[in-house]
């Protein structure tokens, strides 16, 4: 397999870490997450203007057909900057609307950046298991009444559509009966809750009280919305992999300039024996992540089953580095490395994050050796 990227993949990501390091410091960030919006405007238009929302969408809808090994560049740059633009939420969200087949104009909209998006699809109760659902889709005239609470939608309150999972039929766990809708964020009975989480980003609590939607916001058909659910949740989980990748890159180079720099005993704290060590085992965990976030990616068009096995291995491995990686960078910048003055704080923050979006270590341990490959080779 080849791992080189080509000439315009590497353009997309030179041009994207050349706007962070000029436009987007830690200071620049900082700014934004304290703001009211938590947002900035000018950033998500710098990156409609540098082509990063058409990226992901067809060619047929004003985008550039980038596919998940594209993404992984764009990923581990937003991840290196700290990003707290929805960009994430909406090209993932983006990534339902394209399987769906039917949201032509919206996937326009999301190219031109004119649409935000936001996936509702976790409840207080269900933890990490998407097909727990008690939100209700019931059949209403022509089109559909909502009815429930989804919790930690990212991006949700700088939203202009949400992706929702409901349940038409079936029991409270049950894969078969889930349905999914597109549903505009300003629909009556939708009421959005906005909040900051602990590493700067933004996320909402959204409730749906009788909204009604027409029969075109269903994006599957009726009850039969778990397959697209599971292959977009996977696609989220290889942008994520490579955000904590870009995330972990930085931390570990912020880290290795610090023992470069704090002196003790009249001689940088980086010539220590012992501190060496730690920062070799840093980069083993980094680089291991690295290589399963490019494998990610790369297995994204396979089967259904290859690319479950995958998604979670690399959920799995990239969740550990990141928490030993995080662990050994704030140790090593002593007590300065809790400390908000300090990037170091935030990137573990981010990574933490990360680890319990969309399936923390466990979930994903479990779900890996829940498939056929493992058991018949176990």
């Amino acid at each position: 397999m080849d791992f080189n990227f080509s000439q315009e993949q590497q353009q997309f990501a030179d041009a994207l870490r050349r706007w962070v390091d000029k436009d987007y410091s830690f200071e620049a960030r900082q700014r934004i997450v304290h703001s009211a919006s938590g947002v900035s405007d000018v950033a998500w238009n710098t990156l409609v203007e540098l082509g990063m929302t058409a990226l992901p969408v067809p060619a047929a809808q004003g985008g550039f057909s980038g596919n998940a090994v594209d993404m992984l560049l764009v990923m581990q740059e937003l991840g290196r900057g700290l990003v707290v633009e929805p960009y994430f939420a909406t090209v993932w969200g983006a990534r339902f609307l394209q399987l769906a087949g039917n949201q032509h104009r919206r996937l326009e909209d999301v190219a031109k950046g004119a649409l935000k998006l936001a996936c509702a699809l976790t409840e207080k109760h269900a933890r990490h298991d998407l097909a727990d659902i008690k939100t209700i889709a019931s059949i209403n005239g022509e089109g559909y009444r909502i009815d429930g609470t989804k919790t930690v939608v990212l991006h949700g309150g700088q939203a202009g559509a949400l992706i929702v999972s409901a349940r038409s039929a079936g029991t409270q766990r049950d894969t078969n009966g889930i349905s999914l809708f597109v549903v505009a964020a300003d629909t009556p009975g939708v009421v959005v809750k906005d909040y900051r989480t602990i590493d700067g980003q933004r996320a909402a609590t959204v409730q749906f009280n009788h909204a009604a939607v027409p029969a075109s916001a269903l994006l599957s058909k009726l009850g039969g919305g778990w397959d697209l659910l599971e292959e977009a949740a996977d696609y989220g989980v290889s942008l994520l992999c490579a955000e904590a990748v870009g995330a972990m890159d930085a931390l570990f180079n912020a880290t290795l300039d610090y023992l470069k720099t704090r002196r003790q005993f009249d001689a940088p704290i980086g010539s220590f024996q012992s501190l060496k060590h730690r920062m070799a085992d840093m980069y083993g965990h980094l680089e291991q992540a690295r290589s399963m976030a490019m494998l990610v990616a790369a297995r994204m068009s396979c089967d259904a089953e290859a690319r479950r096995r995958v998604a979670s291995a690399a959920k799995v491995r990239i969740g550990q580095a990141a928490k030993f990686i995080g662990q050994q960078a704030v140790q090593l910048h002593g007590g300065m490395g809790v400390t908000d003055e300090l990037p170091a704080a935030h990137y573990f923050k981010r990574l933490t994050m990360i680890e319990l979006t969309l399936g923390d270590v466990d979930h994903h341990l479990e779900r890996f050796t829940a498939q056929r490959g493992f058991q018949q080779h176990s």
